[in-house]
Parts: C-alpha cells; sequence; structure tokens
C-alpha cells in the first residue's frame, strides 16, 4: 500500500488560519504582532525567500518591515540597526536573511538580536534553551517537521527516529525536538559508515542533508514515518528532495513531498513564533 502524503501545503493553511484568528484577537486590544525581516545585498534566491516571508505575513494580518540594503553595508552599522530594532516595540521579531556579505559575522548578528525577539530560534541562547527544555523560539524548519510528524497521529515515546543531518538550523535542534518527545534519537551525518543499518530500523526518517537519493527503498523499514527536508535539482531541474520518493513511497507509511512538504511549514513556523512573542508581551 502506497504511503500517505503528509502535505505541508494543507497543514500550513490549518495553521495559519489559526495565527489569524489568534493576530485579529491580539489587533482588538490594540496589539499587532511585528516582523521585521532585514536584507543585505542582491543574492535572488534570498530574495524570493524574503518576499515569501513577508507576503506570509500580510495574509495572516501581521505588520512586516522589509529592510533591504547594499551588501556593502558595513557590519557595524548592521548590528546599529537591529539595536534599534531590539528597542522597537512594534516589533516582536527580528529575521536577517543568511546568508550574509562575505565581510559580516553571521553568528556575531544572531547574537546582536533580542533573545525575546530572535524568532529564527537560531542564537546560542535559543539554542540553550532548546536543550534544556525551557520554553523559548524554535528553530523554524524542525519546528515545521515537529508539527508534520504530529499530523500523522502517530505518538513518538518509545519510536526510534533517525536525523540526517547535524546542521545547527535543523539537524541538531530536530534531534533535541524529538528527544523531547520522548523518542529514542539516532543522528547520522557524513562520517556514518553504513547509513542503511541505523535507517532500516527507524519507525522515523528526517533527512536533512541536502543530496538527492540519500535515502533510497532499500534503507527504509516498512510502514515508517519520511520527512524530507532536502531541497535539490534532479537531472531534469525539477525540485527534489533527499529521499528516492518514487523508490520510498511504496514502502513507507508516511511520507513529505518535495516541494509541498517541509518547505510551507518554515515559513508558518515563523509566523507562530513572531505571533507567540507578541502574546508573551501581553501576559
Amino acid at each position: 500500500m502506497p504511503a500517505q502524503l503528509i502535505s505541508g501545503t494543507a497543514l500550513s493553511q490549518r495553521i495559519r488560519a489559526d495565527v489569524a484568528r489568534r493576530t485579529a484577537a491580539l489587533a482588538a486590544r490594540g496589539i499587532k504582532p511585528g516582523l521585521a525581516v532585514v536584507l543585505v545585498g542582491d543574492d535572488p534566491a534570498s530574495a524570493v525567500y524574503v518576499r515569501n516571508k513577508v507576503k506570509a505575513c500580510a495574509e495572516a494580518g501581521l505588520h512586516s518591515v522589509l529592510e533591504r540594503y547594499d551588501a556593502s553595508l558595513s557590519e557595524a552599522d548592521l548590528l546599529a540597526r537591529i539595536r534599534a530594532l531590539n528597542a522597537d516595540p512594534a516589533i516582536h521579531g527580528i529575521l536577517v536573511q543568511m546568508p550574509l556579505p562575505r565581510h559580516i559575522n553571521p553568528q556575531r548578528v544572531i547574537e546582536t538580536i533580542s533573545t525575546a525577539k530572535d524568532v529564527d530560534g537560531y542564537s546560542v541562547q535559543s539554542a540553550g534553551d532548546l536543550m534544556a527544555g525551557l520554553p523559548g523560539f524554535r528553530p523554524c524548519t524542525p519546528f515545521g517537521c515537529m508539527k508534520l510528524i504530529e499530523s500523522t497521529g502517530i505518538d513518538l515515546r518509545g519510536k526510534h527516529a533517525v536525523v540526517i543531518g547535524r546542521s545547527n538550523t535543523v539537524g541538531k535542534p530536530m534531534a533535541l525536538l524529538l528527544l523531547q518527545a520522548h523518542a529514542t534519537v539516532t543522528i547520522c551525518h557524513s562520517a556514518t559508515p553504513d547509513l542503511g543499518v541505523h535507517t532500516r530500523q527507524a519507525d522515523v526518517v528526517v533527512a536533512a542533508v541536502g543530496r538527492r537519493n540519500t535515502v533510497t527503498a532499500d534503507m527504509v523499514k516498512p510502514g515508517a514515518v519520511i520527512i524530507d527536508v532536502g531541497m535539490n535539482r534532479n537531472d531534469d531541474g525539477k525540485l527534489c528532495g533527499d529521499v528516492d520518493f518514487a523508490g520510498v513511497s511504496p514502502l513507507a507509511g508516511w511520507i513529505t513531498p518535495v516541494p509541498g512538504g517541509v518547505g510551507p511549514m518554515t515559513i508558518t513556523m515563523l509566523l507562530v513564533n513572531t505571533l507567540e512573542s507578541a502574546e508573551r508581551t501581553t501576559i
């Protein structure tokens, strides 16, 4: 029996409808959640991502501010602008689009963003809160992946989850979120000698390495939940993930498509984080 499709598009629409409802409730009290998006340089992909984020804010009723700067902007000037946004009560979330020009230190930029407005969840403080199980902002892509898994109705307690990838933005926080849900977690990466040994035992596989066909049919346990974070191009130039979708689908129990799986959820969880930041200011 073919795997059931986990549609990130459909789930994100439901979550965004809830965001819009909660945003309207805040607006009735005179509070409008605000997100500042800062873009430095003219990277085409970044411009598309930023445009989609601003559009999503508008559709959900959030206030968004897009600040675009030339690639020659100095690090000192960027940090000064972030500090000003930190102090702006109309802004509840700050996102600086990556990558940045080479003369700007990205970690220094991230650490300058107030922890209370770090809606990307990338700061050392946010990472520490996640590791310690404390309240805080969760990185949007792993946060979205957890919502996708939850939508299947599967209880993660006691399940074996394999995360392929160890990045600070996806792999590591994904593993921590799965641990919080009481899964037994294995992290695999480029130095793992036999990836299939681990994935064949997994009830849940999260593939996040950015290399197509990393997970093939012979590597999947029948009935497993497959979450594909990858965003690649095949030989025909079409979008594809890290999972061989055609080969794995007949075996898996649940699987996310690419596109239309994890991607829509990333921006959606950014909206959720921004909304929750605004809600916290009212407590």
